[in-house]
């Protein structure tokens, strides 16, 4: 194609402006004294439209003049209020829509019922009157607030909205994703409706790792093995979710779930839909698993009794909190203990050692039997008891959080595990570093040497059978540890 016959491309000149009283607008030359725009920018097109239509322009305000220049300014500032007249409600509507959009995502987040939608945008007008009253821009910025939508109705399809959006973009993510790993809970609502909360990890093919909650499945009659896999069966169909991804399942180790033949890891290792893949008892569960056989409940049931008679009574509960306060004791009050959390236990009792002294005294003034508190034996395997415990606490807070993989909390646990050899040797010696709180009370009560020797034996033996325990509940994951330089100099 020759160059006589290339498309031309034309752009507005700049002194058009005070020359033809025109400018351009998204690429388009527009007259400013009626607004009509012409089809090219070229010179002729721009000229011949003003001496057809406002060729009296020149003799009102002469070329080159300052007059000119001033009415072309006018002129654009003008055309520009125009234009914002008919973008700002449209902007102002987005906005609008977004703050509405934002208000549902912070109730929803913190749980807050949809109907406070009213009260937040009640509360922001009260705000919003009482500082931008005397402010210039305060009749506009009172009218936006009153614009944005937080009804009850308009915050649950909000909400239904960003659900469906974000339910769309894990599944995309589902499917672009290399590999991805699996966890399920079975757990009781409120309405007494068992709930399977499936959790899932996604590998991408830059090495990135997601983890999101996958979905929440009812199981409204039963909740046997066959229940579990049907319902995750139906759910991997509706959501075409590629299960040939699929390379670990994490569950809690219950029957329904773990058993040999007929539990649901069985189930899906039968059905040809699933590939090979790993399975794990989730180690969480199986650290506080580990951490019931310390028993020790001739410390724990004590304890527990005196909390619930002291807090379960008002006037009682309101008279050792005033005796507290006499003291300036630690702490001003007691915690409940709650089987339900694992790591309760470690805040009572310390709580409960910390406070000793008080509730010796307050319940020696109600005249009730206090010989249990004052023995020195028992007061020993609280102070260790509540040392144990506290490093479970730790070991279980590490273990807990977003984006831990398993070689995380594999080297958390195997680094507890060499912990507690040196605190068996150490106990061997009678040497309580490790434990501040027996430390304490030895100090404080100086036993005799034959009670000493009694306990760290026992304390011994505790951190042994807790030892032992960790090594056969975590074996299997020994197992899959792809280096392990002792096994590798045994082969050598």
């Amino acid at each position: 194609m020759s160059e006589s016959k290339k498309k031309k491309t034309y752009h507005f000149q700049e002194e058009w402006e005070e020359e033809f009283f025109f400018t351009t607008v998204r690429d388009k030359s527009v007259c400013l004294i009626c607004g009509a725009a012409v089809a090219l920018a070229k010179r002729h097109n721009v000229e011949r439209h003003f001496s057809t239509l406002h060729r009296t322009f020149n003799a009102s305000y002469p070329p080159g003049s300052t007059l000119r220049a001033e009415k072309v300014r006018e002129l654009k500032a003008a055309l520009g209020k125009q234009q914002s007249f008919f973008t700002k409600p449209v902007k102002q509507s987005v906005a609008t829509t977004e703050a509405s959009f934002r208000a549902a995502q912070y109730l929803a987040v913190n749980k807050k019922a949809f109907s406070d939608g009213e009260v937040v945008k009640g509360v922001m007008s009260v705000v919003a009157d009482t500082l931008f009253k005397d402010h210039k821009n305060g009749k506009e910025i009172i009218a936006a607030i009153s614009d944005v939508q937080l009804s009850a109705n308009t915050i649950a399809r909000r909400v239904s909205a960003m659900s469906t959006d974000l339910t769309q973009q894990l599944n995309r993510e589902l499917g672009t994703c290399k590999w991805f790993s699996i966890q399920c809970d079975e757990s009781v609502d409120n309405s007494s409706t068992a709930q399977l909360m499936v959790f899932v990890r996604m590998v991408f093919s830059d090495f990135t790792t997601k983890e999101e909650m996958l979905t929440l499945l009812p199981l409204k009659t039963t909740t046997k093995a066959v229940d579990i896999y049907e319902a995750m069966k139906r759910y991997f169909t509706e959501k075409n979710i590629p299960l040939e991804k699929l390379v670990s399942v994490t569950t809690d180790g219950a029957p329904a779930m773990t058993g040999r033949h007929s539990g649901f890891i069985a189930r899906c290792r039968r059905d040809p839909d699933f590939p090979r893949f790993l399975n794990y008892h989730c180690i969480i569960h199986q650290q506080a698993i580990c951490a019931k056989v310390m028993g020790f409940d001739h410390v724990m049931t004590p304890v527990v009794k005196i909390v619930n008679s002291i807090r379960s009574k008002a006037t009682q509960h309101r008279s050792f909190k005033l005796l507290l306060e006499e003291l300036s004791a630690e702490y001003g009050d007691l915690l409940l203990h709650t089987e339900i959390r694992w790591l309760s236990r470690g805040r009572v009792l310390q709580r409960f050692l910390s406070l000793l002294g008080e509730i010796k005294e307050f319940m020696d003034s109600r005249g009730q039997d206090t010989a249990l508190l004052q023995d020195a034996e028992w007061k020993l395997d609280l102070a260790f008891l509540t040392d144990i415990t506290r490093k479970l606490n730790h070991l279980n807070c590490e273990l807990q959080g977003k984006d831990k993989n398993v070689t995380d909390m594999i080297s958390a646990v195997s680094a507890f595990r060499a912990k507690l050899n040196i605190f068996s040797v150490h106990l061997q010696s009678k040497k309580f570093l490790h434990f501040p709180s027996v430390q304490s009370i030895l100090n404080a009560t100086a036993p005799a040497s034959g009670a000493l020797d009694r306990a760290a034996e026992k304390y011994t033996q505790l951190i042994s059978r807790l030892g032992h325990e960790f090594e056969e509940r975590f074996q299997d994951f020994d197992k899959l540890q792809p280096f392990n330089p002792e096994t590798l100099l045994c082969g050598i």
